[in-house]
């Protein structure tokens, strides 16, 4: 099975939102160095909503959990970077860099061994 489906795609793009709000929303509230802002509030509260209907109405494809679960990580490990690089302050970030550019290869060899499926 293959991820050309519009459907498995919002997912993965959803997870991927989903993570970039937690950390921004986590950011926002507990960090100092960081501007308050509700947008990543509103932006987490709508995409967890919109990942739990997709779970209710639609299973998930084979591997497509795994997927959904490195885009979540891709998210914050993205976030923390962006910020760290804004604020140096709160430290650098080349651990989540490495980590992302990790991620992305994983994800990328996953979705390759998918398609060939």
């Amino acid at each position: 099975m293959s991820l050309s489906t519009g459907r498995d795609k919002g997912t993965l793009l959803l997870a991927f939102l989903a993570g970039l709000s937690v950390n921004g929303s986590f950011s926002a509230l507990f960090s100092s160095l960081v501007p308050f802002s509700v947008f990543p509030l509103i932006a987490l509260g709508l995409s967890a909503w919109c990942l739990h209907q997709r779970y209710l109405n639609r299973a998930m494809p084979e591997g497509l959990p795994s997927i959904t679960a490195a885009f979540f990580l891709l998210g914050i490990l993205l976030y923390s970077a962006i910020v760290r690089a804004e604020y140096p302050a709160i430290g650098s970030n080349f651990v989540p860099t490495i980590l992302m550019v990790a991620l992305v290869f994983w994800i990328g060899l996953k979705l390759r061994t998918r398609r060939g499926e």
